[in-house]
């Protein structure tokens, strides 16, 4: 028996050894498929969530749609409505206004506090984590609580300035005011989180390169003009464009506890005057048309960001 056996083996090996390896992944390909499998669930997430939303939104806008579920084609009718609608364009330069004065308060804001914290402070830690805590709590407790202190009448912020001798302010009933103020809220909440972006990019800049500055007798304005600054374009191109975005699309929440548009549309953004269209009035059709139009003005903004800053790259573009 065991002699069979042991022929069977032996006739068996031979094929064995003309058996062809089976092929192995290379690293190159294993590390690709390992980038896949990573990036596969926010990919998914992304598609699902906005890009199915994006593309329905763009299709809706060619209709004229009711509460009743009813949908009529009208072609570019509502890109017309649009066009000719005067609040719509003024609630386009608000938002205009409001990203030009949000846009650079937040970043340098942000900028210095990120250039603070990474000072070797006692107590940076606790710093570091009171600045962050307002990003992360929701923008409709953040409305409640400043609608309350900033409260004509029983609000914090004017029981302090009577307290000193001043006159209180309508801060939020007066058009000249309720714009600075919403622009101010949202820079308290947003200054943490870029805060931490352009705390790990300084903390990426190498040590040796200050150490050799100081050596060679620069003060801290060279120091920042000549190693921080151009060091930390990657960083500032995320901020810049991330906060623009913020700034055009964002804040719904906020506008809507805050001051609910108003005064006399004094705050009424066009992601608020949109919303406004479609859940106020029924409007799907029209507001899609609107929010297709911000989207294409979002694109453009982000195209001359990333012209003018190279996309935060470290060459001088030539």
């Amino acid at each position: 028996m065991s002699s069979v056996t042991a022929g069977r083996d032996r006739a068996a090996a031979p094929e064995a050894a003309e058996r062809p390896p089976r092929p192995r992944m290379s690293r190159k390909h294993r590390e690709w498929l390992a980038a896949l499998l990573f990036l596969a669930p926010d990919g998914i997430g992304l598609l699902v969530f906005v890009a199915v939303p994006m593309v329905l939104s763009v299709l809706l806008s060619f209709f004229q749609v009711s509460g009743f579920g009813s949908y009529d084609w009208i072609g570019l009718g509502n890109y017309d409505r649009m066009f000719h609608d005067p609040l719509f364009w003024q609630s386009l330069k608000i938002t205009g206004l409001y990203m030009v004065i949000l846009v650079p308060v937040l970043f340098c804001v942000s900028l210095g506090l990120g250039l603070l914290i990474k000072q070797r402070l006692p107590g940076v830690g606790v710093y570091r984590t009171l600045l962050f805590l307002p990003y992360v709590i929701s923008l409709v407790v953040v409305g409640v609580l400043w609608k309350f202190l900033l409260d004509e009448q029983t609000g914090a912020v004017n029981r302090a300035m009577r307290a000193a001798g001043f006159d209180g302010e309508s801060w939020l009933g007066s058009p000249s005011l309720a714009l600075g103020c919403v622009i101010a809220v949202m820079v308290w909440v947003m200054m943490g989180y870029y805060m931490i972006i352009f705390l790990a990019g300084l903390q990426e800049i190498p040590t040796e390169y200050y150490e050799a500055a100081k050596i060679d007798g620069a003060g801290p304005w060279r120091t920042f003009r000549s190693i921080t600054w151009p060091l930390l374009r990657p960083t500032s191109f995320f901020v810049l464009l991330m906060s623009v975005v913020a700034a055009i699309t964002g804040g719904l929440d906020l506008i809507f506890v805050l001051t609910n548009g108003g005064p006399a549309n004094g705050t009424s953004l066009a992601i608020f005057y949109i919303y406004q269209q479609a859940f106020g009035f029924g409007e799907y059709g029209y507001a899609s048309a609107m929010g297709t139009f911000l989207v294409l003005i979002m694109v453009v903004c982000s195209a001359v960001i990333f012209k003018f800053t190279r996309g935060g790259r470290f060459d001088d573009g030539e």
